[in-house]
């Protein structure tokens, strides 16, 4: 690779490709690697659970992976037939593109994903800026989803451009151009409900890889979402930066019809990484997505745990 639009450096992609296999590694159930054409390029994805199972497509946060985001879900891989799609531009392991934020390029993006995997219809989960991508999914070809689940969705609502300046910009240019563990330590302090070594070392060994991009998601419009009437579960943290939790709540309520909500309290941007918190996410997906599911997952969650990895989402970049 003698070029990037993603990375930094080829040494930058590498560092970033070694991190997935390392978290591919940590995963609490066997996976299958696919890899699908697009019109905008390969896309990745990973494959894990019943091959019977209900369709669970998957959409992981900024500067993350497939890998990141199953190992989040596992106690729903008892039920489900998971599909976590490495985001186009998001992720080290598709097409070093970056898609436009206006218009209907990372629907178009989906619907052709789908279409390779054989699904016409599917739950569709979004964290982060998968939240984007799944609400303009809903946006454009409403009928291919199901059931919508949102996990600190981008492009409900914008957070204080004060706070996501001392907080998070600042801290995060710190690092970049002098890194040292205290500045990591006060970066991920802004993002991160809890740490671990591994996602401390991985995240910032990201943002001094990928060639950040700030642009924020365009904010769906209730004229926008006016064919989406399927029912929803969103969920907000009480003290993300980037999109605070109360007001986007109030305005998932508004713009999906069928919405329900859920604040996470004393969260940042992204969630608890711990086995407790993951079993009682997870059971809350299942019992909305259906009854049978909430149970098959209580009962994997009480025999095997996922080990500890990163955080349900990387910041929005």
């Amino acid at each position: 690779m003698t070029s990037s639009i993603m990375f930094r450096s080829p040494e930058a992609r590498a560092r970033i490709a070694a991190w997935f296999d390392r978290f591919h590694e940590r995963l609490p159930a066997p996976a299958r690697s696919r890899e699908v054409s697009t019109r905008f390029g390969a896309t990745h994805v990973l494959v894990a659970g019943p091959e019977d199972g209900p369709p669970l497509v998957c959409l992981h946060g900024a500067l993350a992976s497939s890998a990141h985001l199953l190992g989040e879900l596992g106690p729903l891989l008892a039920r489900y037939r998971v599909h976590a799609i490495d985001v186009i531009g998001q992720s080290v392991k598709s097409a070093d593109v970056r898609l436009p934020i206006d218009g209907p390029a990372y629907a178009e993006w989906l619907t052709d994903v789908l279409d390779a995997l054989g699904l016409a219809r599917a739950h569709l989960l979004g964290v982060s800026w998968g939240g984007f991508a799944a609400l303009r999914m809903a946006q454009v070809a409403p009928a291919r989803i199901d059931r919508l689940v949102l996990i600190v969705p981008a492009a409900l609502v914008s957070g204080s451009p004060w706070q996501g300046l001392t907080r998070i910009a600042i801290p995060m240019a710190l690092y970049r151009a002098f890194p040292s563990e205290e500045r990591l330590a006060r970066l991920v302090s802004g993002l991160f409900t809890t740490q671990d070594d591994l996602w401390c070392s991985y995240f910032g060994d990201a943002v001094r890889s990928y060639r950040l991009d700030f642009r924020p998601p365009p904010l769906a419009t209730p004229g926008s979402l006016a064919g989406f009437m399927r029912p929803a579960l969103v969920f907000g943290a009480d003290d993300d930066v980037s999109f605070p939790g109360a007001r986007l709540l109030a305005r998932a309520k508004e713009l999906l019809p069928r919405a329900e909500t859920e604040l996470l309290e004393g969260c940042r941007h992204s969630p608890p990484t711990d086995d407790a918190f993951r079993a009682r996410l997870c059971e809350r997906i299942a019992r909305f997505l259906g009854s049978d599911a909430a149970r098959d997952v209580a009962d994997v969650a009480d025999v095997a745990s996922p080990p500890a990895s990163p955080g349900l989402a990387a910041p929005v970049a």
